[in-house]
Order: C-alpha cells, then structure tokens, then sequence
C-alpha cells in the first residue's frame, strides 16, 4: 500500500478520517511514483501468469485472486473520488428528497458526502437508473457505510465476474484458468476498479451474466440482464446490438431486451421522472472532455494536432469497425466475439478513458476465443499503466 495521502487517497484531502484510511492505517509509506513503478511490475507478473495460467492449479490462480482482492477492498479509497459522488446521488434523493438528475451535489451543499466531491459537484447524475436506486439503498448507512460498502460490493463483482467468465469459457470450449486471471489479476482491476470501489465491476458483472444466459439458451433471461448492464452504466448496452442480431434467430433473446428495456425505462420515470434523461445527455457529453489516457489525446499531443479533428476522426473509424461487426456478426459470425472487438474500440476511440474502464473489455476479450482480441486489451491495459492518473505523475 501507499503512503495515504492526497495523491493516493484522494479522499484524505478533505479532512482525513480516521474511517476513511481502512486496515492499513498510515500505509507503507511508499510516495507516487514508488507505487506507480509496483504497479508496472505487478503488469509483469500479470503477464507471466496468463502465460502459464493454463499450467498452474485452479485453486492457486483463485487463491490468488481472493487475496488480492481482499487486500485492495480493505484499503481506502484509492485514485478516484468517484465513490463519494455515488454516495453523494444517493444521498439527495434518499435522505433529502432530491432529484439526483435534475439537482447536482452542490443543492445540499451540506450533506456530508458533498465535501469529498471535487470535479463534479455541479454535475447531475450519469450513472443509470437501476445503479442509482440500488446505491440509494445504501445511502442510510452512513457516509462510512456506504463508502465500505461500495468497496466491498466492488471485491465481490470482480470475483463474480471472474468466476462467470471462468464457467463461460468452458462453454465456449477455453480453458477457464485464462479466463479468471485475465479477469481477477488484472493490475488496473485490482488498484483501480476494486481500490477506487467503482460501479463499472456491477456493470461487468451484470454484462457478462447476461452473456453467459444468452450462450446457455436462457435467452429472456440474457435479454433482461444486458439491458440491467446499461441501467448501471451506459456503456454496458454496447453487446446489445450483438445479442440482438443473434436474436434473429431466436427470437427470446428480442423479447427480453424489450422486456429490459420497458422495465428500465418504467423504473426509471417511476422513480425519477423525465430529468432521467438527462443521464443519457451526461454521458453523450463526456466526449467533449478528454482525459490525457485516451488515446486521442495521446495522438493529440503527440503530433500537434488538434484534438477535436483527432476525435472525430476516431469516433468515425469507431462507427465503421461496429457497422462491420454488426454485418459479420449477420453473417453468421460470433456475437461475442463481435462484442468484445466493439467494446475495445470504444476504449480506442473515447477521449475520455479511465483505468478503470479496462473491466468493460476484459469478461468478453475472455470468452471470446480470440487471441488478437486478448492481447489487444493487454495493450491497453499497458498504455492505460503507462499513462495513470495526473496525481500520481505517470
């Protein structure tokens, strides 16, 4: 662990808790880039894992997995204030009465959680309507409460995670052992998704569940279960129009993602009204911000271009490669497969890309026997340790 401080633990610059710091107390005293250089080496020793993984013992490689797991859950918060705005949504509508999507943090300026949120504080909510109901659940807890909850909730939705790609991929005909390292040792999955308690593993989670459903013939089911992927998280409806696809010959898989979508979209009005929407203009609009990991602000910088042409031009190829997918995927080609491809590209072709997003790739470039597809998210895995968080100077 890393010394707790404002680069590491965000969430200490606003007061330092004693709650907030977890297990490990003060750390390890290991300063930024100390860590940053830990961080490439367990990349390393990821790698050397999945070379082998085939020849080493299930219960070695889970081993391994529950206690890395474990050892990132019961550290603070790391690199990311994302779980006190989860908290901070929640937190308006549940104990103040307040729409999480018509009304930003900022309207209860003084409700505990507002204090930990920084860079969107005057933002409404982007996340989906099934993860803001479910967050607000939590949201009597407590700060601490919630904030430990999450955290837990995080552990256990990359463990499941694992654990579904690991049985989807023997009914795909893979050896399971990749498919759970690939997953579960991930560097940016454990320091990130699982340090930083972030709702994109409930998104994995719930995507490749509905994967898995669709693959085993439980087609309304799987309908149900990708949709509840973009009720967490928009970007979890990228597999849909693949499934759909599928579900021209079988038409089950249709009506459960109408189904999915009827009951997302009633849920959400129910509860929330039309400012629901505005989850949708949030997450469109995210595409005029950059973050210095995506790769076309790297591009951007790197040849002195501007970055608005560099978007553009990456988000048209992004359209191209899923109109060709779409028509493989039509011909006969493997709808998984397609959709990994599709949800890599959208990691390519997003200016704004975070560590953590790296789990949307992952459960599919798993089961998707296609070695390209895997070592294609392995490099983004590296250029995503190569480039880190600003805080950090990596």
């Amino acid at each position: 662990m890393a010394a707790a401080g404002a680069d590491v633990v965000p969430g200490a610059d606003n007061g330092d808790p004693g709650w907030l710091r977890g297990v490990f107390g003060e750390g390890f005293g290991i300063g930024g880039d100390s860590y940053l250089w830990l961080e490439r080496g367990a990349l390393l020793l990821y790698l050397a894992v999945l070379a082998c993984a085939s020849a080493l013992a299930s219960r070695l490689l889970w081993a391994a997995a529950v206690a890395g797991v474990l050892a990132f859950t019961v550290a603070p918060p790391l690199l990311s204030l994302d779980v006190f705005s989860y908290a901070s949504y929640a937190r308006l509508d549940a104990l103040h009465g307040v729409n999480p999507y018509a009304h930003p943090p900022a309207a209860v300026p003084g409700d505990e959680a507002v204090r930990f949120v920084q860079d969107f504080r005057g933002a409404t909510s982007s996340y989906g309507p099934v993860f803001t109901l479910a967050a607000e659940s939590l949201a009597h807890l407590g700060l601490p409460g919630f904030v430990w909850t999450m955290k837990g909730l995080a552990g256990l939705a990359v463990l499941g995670t694992a654990w579904i790609a690991g049985r989807l991929a023997v009914v795909r005909g893979l050896d399971p052992r990749p498919a759970v390292a690939l997953v579960a040792l991930n560097p940016l999955v454990l320091v990130h998704v699982v340090g930083g308690a972030h709702n994109d593993s409930l998104m994995a989670l719930t995507m490749i569940a509905g994967v898995a459903a669709v693959v085993a013939g439980r087609d309304l089911s799987g309908g149900l279960g990708l949709v509840a992927a973009a009720g967490v998280k928009i970007a979890g409806a990228v597999a849909i129009p693949f499934a759909l696809i599928e579900g021209i010959r079988r038409p089950r898989i249709v009506a459960g993602v109408a189904a999915g979508i009827l009951a997302v979209v009633a849920l959400a009005l129910l509860a929330y009204g039309t400012a629901v929407d505005s989850a949708l203009s949030v997450a469109t609009t995210n595409q005029d911000l950059a973050s210095r990991a995506s790769l076309p602000s790297t591009i951007s910088d790197a040849f002195g271009i501007g970055l608005d042409p560099v978007r553009a031009a990456a988000l048209g190829l992004y359209a191209v490669l899923v109109a060709a997918l779409l028509a493989w995927t039509a011909r006969g080609g493997d709808w998984v497969r397609a959709a990994g491809w599709a949800v890599l590209g959208l990691l390519l072709a997003t200016s704004y890309l975070t560590p953590w997003y790296v789990i949307w790739a992952l459960p599919l470039a798993a089961v998707a026997r296609d070695r390209a597809l895997v070592a294609a998210t392995l490099l983004v895995t590296a250029f995503l340790l190569r480039h880190q968080v600003p805080g950090l100077g990596g």
